[in-house]
């Protein structure tokens, strides 16, 4: 009895992740967005750090960007790194909806504030996190005005 449970928990475990490990290939950032997000990684990390400190953002967004920097910095990892290409996209695409859910609560110009990078490195974030449509879904989601 406990046996076939737990090779069932075990099947479903390694289901999930093998259908995880196909949608991130479909979905892995290709080409100029993969060595894109690769050069913002330094100025990302000081950002993460910078709005996890500030106090003026709700406790909830400064929790979430707490528990992204734990991940990240876990040598486990859903994918492993050393698989080439997908190994960092399941770390991009959770930083991505992350920095998503920190613009729907806090928004875009908190990000912007604490962005320790370029113009152009602030828009190529954008880019690849879909913050404007973020930001976008938060002004749409208030209340109608008359």
């Amino acid at each position: 009895m406990w046996w076939n449970i737990l090779i069932a928990l075990g099947a479903g475990l390694l289901a999930a992740w093998l259908i995880l490990l196909v949608t991130l290939l479909l979905i892995r950032p290709k080409g100029a967005l993969l060595t894109e997000a690769i050069r913002l990684l330094p100025d990302l990390v000081r950002l993460l750090r910078r709005l996890a400190a500030d106090k003026s953002l709700p406790q909830g967004v400064r929790v979430r960007l707490g528990l992204l920097m734990v991940y990240l910095a876990l040598p486990i990892d859903l994918i492993p790194d050393f698989l080439p290409v997908i190994g960092y996209a399941d770390d991009a695409i959770i930083v991505a909806f992350v920095l998503r859910s920190v613009v729907r609560r806090a928004g875009i110009a908190a990000v912007r504030a604490h962005w320790p990078g370029t113009e152009d490195g602030f828009a190529a974030l954008s880019r690849l996190a879909g913050l404007q449509r973020a930001a976008d879904d938060a002004v749409g989601a208030g209340p109608e005005q008359p």
